[in-house]
């Protein structure tokens, strides 16, 4: 059967957690078969998240991804797909930061909190052991200078007995200017270097492949979310996303538990709106 040629050449951006796959780690046969239909139509099929290049990779592969572009580490880290290369991808955007300030300046906020700086390719430096399941790759502890010492794509601060207003407080009170940042569901701070996220990773890989903006379609469900969505002409939050980022998008599907992401995946391929 011929697929609808309404999404060829478009570029369409998903989020991974909250948006494709639930919270204890599912991606449900529609949406599966909604991101195959997408590729198989001609349309650039971008995974955009705040997770680790070694945390991306696997999922695009899950999801028969395996050429094309990914943006992770919250757009500062761009990925070609591409199944002749030794690992089947390769970096050709990494965008770094020095880590220090930001980090000296929390740790006298928080210094129970965890800590941990992207090991880009591998997985993380920390502060300590982070609870299983919340950070992939390789884990290596290590001493607070040394987390400090090199320039970074990405760091994570998570203090479990705290919330995210807490966490929204703090970054105001202490004014982190010379990083970007976004504060997840639970307790946890993700910073990146000022001026990156996922909008603006997907800005420069929209411009490279030639895609017009009004071909762009981005859905998310997190405060990472908020300039991705911005980003594009049409930009969908899923149900369950907090009150910021149903603000600017330009339409709401369905929760995760919903299969909110089939629903929306289903129009692109169709040219429903």
């Amino acid at each position: 059967m011929t697929q609808p040629r309404a999404a060829d050449g478009m570029l369409v951006a998903l989020d991974i957690d909250g948006t494709l796959m639930s919270f204890d780690g599912r991606i449900s046969p529609a949406v599966r078969e909604g991101v195959t239909a997408l590729v198989e139509a001609g349309a650039h099929v971008v995974l955009a998240t705040g997770r680790s290049v070694v945390a991306t990779v696997p999922v695009a592969h899950d999801l028969g991804i395996d050429t094309g572009w990914a943006i992770t580490s919250n757009g500062a880290v761009t990925v070609r797909l591409d199944p002749s290369l030794d690992d089947g991808y390769e970096l050709t955007e990494t965008i770094t930061f020095d880590p220090e300030p930001a980090l000296r300046v929390l740790s006298l906020e928080l210094p129970d909190a965890l800590y941990a700086v992207e090991d880009l390719g591998r997985g993380f430096l920390v502060s300590a052991p982070f609870p299983d399941g919340e950070l992939d790759g390789h884990h290596r502890v290590v001493s607070f200078d040394e987390l400090c010492a090199a320039p970074s794509t990405r760091v994570v601060i998570r203090r479990p007995q705290s919330t995210p207003e807490e966490f929204h407080e703090l970054v105001e009170r202490v004014g982190l200017h010379e990083v970007s940042y976004a504060v997840g569901w639970s307790a946890w701070l993700d910073l990146t270097p000022g001026g990156v996220s996922k909008g603006s990773a997907l800005e420069e890989l929209r411009r490279a492949l030639g895609v017009e903006p009004f071909a762009t379609v981005a859905m998310g469900d997190g405060s990472n979310d908020l300039e991705m969505l911005r980003w594009a002409a049409r930009g969908i939050a899923m149900g369950h996303a907090p009150e910021s980022v149903l603000a600017v998008a330009d339409e709401v599907t369905g929760t995760i538990d919903d299969d909110g992401a089939a629903a929306v995946l289903r129009g692109v391929l169709s040219g429903v709106e």
